[in-house]
């Protein structure tokens, strides 16, 4: 596997992967590899010929007071898995690659990004757009991979990608979670051994909440419900339990497919988001 941190031999690599008609795929990380990521690698090996993964811990997408300098780091970890996994190309920039002296331009989505986790993190998804229409420019994939536990994320890369002409495909792929059904994530890892215990109430809410809306209940009091469960079971605060329209994530107060219930909750200082279809 090709380690890489200038934007010149990135080129001139993924051009050398792309002779004689071979596709790349693209995975986005921010590092601290968990089984998720290594579920969205094996399905960019399925789709394309080759793989590329990009370890990049963007500080643009990090608050003022959020945890971007104690965010999990250790990319020889990473790059061991990834080795494992048969990944072609690490593409691992730091700062002044990717953001050099004198950068000025950010790309806002607008509605998509105003609600749930663009209302709790201000200028968030701000700096998720841009790094990652700067990755689809640096590395030029045919395919895309993220993860659909950030559902409103995924969103607003599709929507991104559409309005800006990126000439791939973007791929959603379905949510790891460990055997208690708490969805993996490298913030997990913030979590003490009581807290993690405590965290599974948080997917065992939401699951009630998509068969009650599922089975016909009023979607207010499912979701009252839902967010007295997460506190009830260890967490200190509840940022949003919302049912959205799957594609354009309006807020549903009656139940229509395609949906998917949203949630954000903290417990501690760790945030952890989730999400559900609701058929």
């Amino acid at each position: 596997m090709q380690i890489i941190r200038d934007i010149a031999t990135l080129h001139r690599a993924v051009a050398a992967l792309k002779q004689g008609g071979k596709s790349v795929a693209l995975v986005p990380t921010m590092g601290a590899l968990h089984a998720g990521h290594l579920s969205l690698v094996r399905m960019g090996r399925r789709v394309a010929d080759h793989v590329v993964v990009s370890i990049f811990v963007n500080p643009t997408q990090f608050g003022p007071n959020e945890d971007y300098a104690a965010y999990p780091r250790d990319e020889a970890r990473d790059a061991a898995l990834l080795v494992e996994e048969g990944v072609a190309l690490l593409w691992a920039p730091d700062v002044a690659t990717m953001y050099p002296g004198g950068h000025a331009t950010h790309i806002e989505v607008a509605e998509l990004g105003a609600d749930y986790c663009g209302a709790a993190r201000p200028g968030h998804f701000d700096g998720v757009a841009t790094v990652v229409a700067k990755l689809f420019n640096q590395v030029r994939p045919d395919v895309a991979i993220f993860g659909e536990k950030d559902w409103q994320q995924l969103a607003i890369i599709r929507r991104m990608a559409r309005d800006l002409d990126f000439a791939l495909d973007i791929l959603g792929a379905p949510i790891a979670r460990d055997g208690d059904g708490l969805a993996l994530s490298s913030r997990n890892a913030y979590l003490s051994p009581e807290q993690r215990a405590a965290a599974a109430a948080f997917p065992d809410a939401l699951k009630a909440a998509v068969a009650a809306i599922a089975g016909g209940a009023d979607v207010a009091k499912a979701l009252a419900d839902a967010e007295a469960a997460i506190v009830a079971g260890g967490f200190d605060s509840v940022d949003y339990v919302a049912l959205a329209d799957a594609d354009s994530l309006e807020r549903l107060t009656i139940f229509r497919a395609p949906a998917r219930l949203l949630a954000a909750a903290r417990m501690g200082k760790t945030r952890l988001i989730d999400n559900y279809a609701v058929d």
